[in-house]
């Protein structure tokens, strides 16, 4: 089974991997001469397209199943990446079947609520509005092709490379823990096999929660990411003083608090998670 995976990143390049391992023809799209010869060196064949420019009509799209995960451009409430490489698909070979990493991010403010597939999304920063566009633009394609698109809401991901190491190390400053919000994660390599059983199991139209099913408060988290790597915990601040110190993206998301349900997400995609808690995932990304 031939598969594309377009945005071959960290996540992009171990899906790659463990596809090859399969069998699988696996094509990694990057946008940089640099992205080429690191997903090179790793043996994978590689297409250089950015989408911020018209696609290369040199380069088809021979695969059967693609992975989405590029990120959405950084300003604006559109995606035009998605747009871009879905308006070369007429004239190129159409996936039968696409994945598409989106994130949990399109449900906005919960109030701390638990949240399945099944609430609207209602995001209020345009990153999240970037992402919902996106969703969008892949489910008129599938449904104007007739072909399959599964969607994935991805909580925040932590891994290999993936913990906030700077942030601890420079002191910055969280709220106290009764004003953090709740927060959800995953860890990078069960969100390897999620995505994985997304494309083989996962059926065509659905939207899945992608989480470890253990929320907990951001402070939280910070707090014991310290703790694992021996570094001081972060001072704690009201939340009144983080307006005034905390840069407006970091606040964005302190602004939001939810509870995501991975139940659909378990039961449908028979996925069973290596890192359920933080407390296993923490040495597996070191």
């Amino acid at each position: 089974m031939d598969v594309a995976i377009i945005g071959c990143g960290d996540i992009g390049a171990r899906v790659a991997l463990a596809c090859r391992e399969r069998g699988d023809p696996v094509t990694g799209w990057v946008s940089t001469v640099e992205g080429v010869s690191r997903i090179e060196a790793l043996g994978i064949d590689a297409v250089q397209n950015n989408l911020d420019r018209p696609l290369n009509a040199s380069v088809p799209l021979n695969a059967r199943q693609l992975y989405y995960f590029v990120p959405p451009p950084p300003q604006g409430t559109e995606d035009s990446r998605v747009a871009s490489l879905i308006g070369g698909f007429p004239n190129a070979s159409q996936p039968e079947r696409v994945v598409y990493l989106s994130t949990s991010g399109v449900y906005g403010e919960c109030k701390g609520a638990w949240v399945d597939e099944t609430r609207p999304p209602a995001p209020r920063v345009d990153r999240a509005r970037r992402r919902l566009d996106a969703e969008h633009r892949w489910r008129a394609w599938s449904e104007q092709s007739g072909q399959e698109l599964v969607i994935l809401r991805v909580a925040g991901i932590y891994g290999p490379g993936k913990l906030p190491l700077q942030r601890l190390q420079s002191g910055q400053p969280m709220v106290a823990e009764a004003d953090s919000p709740i927060t959800n994660r995953i860890h990078t390599l069960d969100l390897v096999q999620i995505c994985l059983a997304a494309m083989q199991r996962g059926r065509a139209g659905e939207v899945y929660n992608v989480s470890d099913g253990h929320p907990g408060t951001m402070t939280g988290y910070f707090n014991q990411v310290a703790d694992f790597l021996g570094l001081p915990r972060p001072p704690l601040i009201s939340l009144e003083e983080a307006r005034r110190r905390l840069p407006p993206g970091m606040l964005s998301y302190l602004a939001e608090s939810r509870r995501l349900s991975n139940r659909k997400m378990l039961s449908e995609l028979g996925v069973a998670l290596r890192y359920p808690t933080l407390e296993q995932g923490l040495p597996a990304c070191v």
